[in-house]
């Protein structure tokens, strides 16, 4: 996870860096032969790794579990860290890690609500930069749930961590602007849209406030993105029938079309709440669902809504400014509910512990799910 110089703490490391590097001189002396050289430019990569996760989907059991977290820690208010700390290292390890923020981000004395209508506590915001993530998508069926001020508090919060965001936007001009980062001297952009809002409008002449999945926007703004600088362009797509594994014809016919762009370079699917397969179309992957990375449904629920993936892209320059991945690793994670909520390496927990044969057989499904339409056999391994 680390863009050279993404966000302020990114800025600030460039700044620090140069004043490091600067040459210095006794008072009134010329510069020449004998000053300090500069240090050179790391290396421009050929390979980049890009880790994606699932929907950060906040019920109030949740909001919670992170209240009583950050009490036992001596804290007030509410830590997400404990809950999502089984992903941090592969999370960490990435070039980049990207998330997607469902709901919209609250006050931080709330309320903190749950269906229909949702909203999650700010310090979501917080974990999700901590864990190690670099930029999360926005637009979601939710976004819209507390309108314009939900869509800039969150925001807001997003920029007070330095993560960066795409999918909904506080001003017209930060619609247009693509969000472009720099990766390891890389240029990379996360485009967001979504299906819907649930019913609820966009306000009048503020369409630019959240994305709607519309093919020629897409291309357009991926266009604009390549533009830009970018030479990897990722697209999280909120879209898909709920509870079901097998991808719909919407799903399928879209990434076609949005993989037949040369402005996009991969799709990452999130919204259905459960894992959705993994498909290479020509050279390129989707990702139809990641599954939820963080929910707490009512016990008794289905199982496999509690499945999610974190998948490891790795990206090869093929020719100047043409990527291509290839290689591709999927961790299998689960959100156990009990004792605690918390995120469960899947093949971890199959190899060690009381409830071994458990994770074994959810490692099986999850697999199982992720490979529906042969992602197997071109290339991508279930990690271990």
């Amino acid at each position: 996870m680390s863009c050279g110089t993404c966000g302020v703490s990114g800025f600030a490391g460039v700044v620090a860096t140069a004043a490091a590097c600067a040459e210095t001189h006794e008072p009134g002396a010329a510069a020449g032969p004998s000053a300090r050289p500069v240090a050179a430019s790391p290396a421009r990569p050929t390979t980049l790794s890009v880790a994606a996760a699932g929907d950060l989907f906040v019920q109030p059991a949740l909001t919670a579990q992170a209240a009583a977290d950050a009490r036992a820690a001596g804290k007030t208010g509410h830590d997400f860290t404990k809950i999502l700390a089984a992903i941090a290292p592969m999370v960490r390890e990435a070039d980049v890690a990207i998330c997607h923020v469902e709901q919209p981000l609250a006050r931080p004395a709330g309320p903190f609500t749950g269906y229909p209508t949702f909203s999650a506590p700010p310090a979501l915001a917080d974990a999700a930069a901590e864990i190690g993530f670099d930029s999360c998508s926005t637009a979601s069926n939710h976004t819209l749930d507390y309108g314009e001020e939900g869509v800039r508090r969150t925001l807001d919060n997003l920029d007070r961590v330095g993560l960066r965001h795409s999918g909904s936007a506080r001003s017209a001009a930060e619609a247009a602007t693509p969000n472009v980062f720099d990766v390891r001297g890389v240029k990379i952009a996360q485009l967001s849209y979504t299906f819907s809002f649930n019913g609820i409008p966009r306000p009048a002449g503020k369409p630019w406030i959240a994305n709607l999945i519309d093919v020629a926007k897409i291309r357009a703004e991926a266009r604009a993105a390549k533009k830009a600088g970018a030479e990897i362009v990722l697209l999280s797509m909120h879209w898909g029938t709920e509870y079901q594994n097998q991808p719909d014809q919407g799903q399928t016919g879209l990434a076609a079309q949005l993989l037949a762009s040369p402005d996009i370079d991969l799709i990452i699917g999130m919204h259905v709440h459960v894992v959705q397969p993994f498909e290479k179309i020509g050279d390129k992957w989707v990702a139809y669902g990641l599954g939820n990375l963080l929910v707490r449904f009512e016990d008794g629920s289905p199982e496999n809504t509690q499945d999610s993936v974190i998948p490891r892209f790795t990206f090869t320059e093929i020719a100047p400014r043409n990527w291509r991945v290839t290689a591709l690793a999927v961790h299998a994670i689960f959100m156990a509910y009990h004792p605690q909520a918390r995120l469960i390496d899947v093949a971890a927990a199959a190899q060690r512990g009381a409830h071994r044969a458990s994770y074994a057989a959810i490692f099986r499904r999850i697999a199982g799910y992720v490979n529906m339409r042969g992602a197997q056999a071109v290339g991508l391994r279930m990690a271990r």
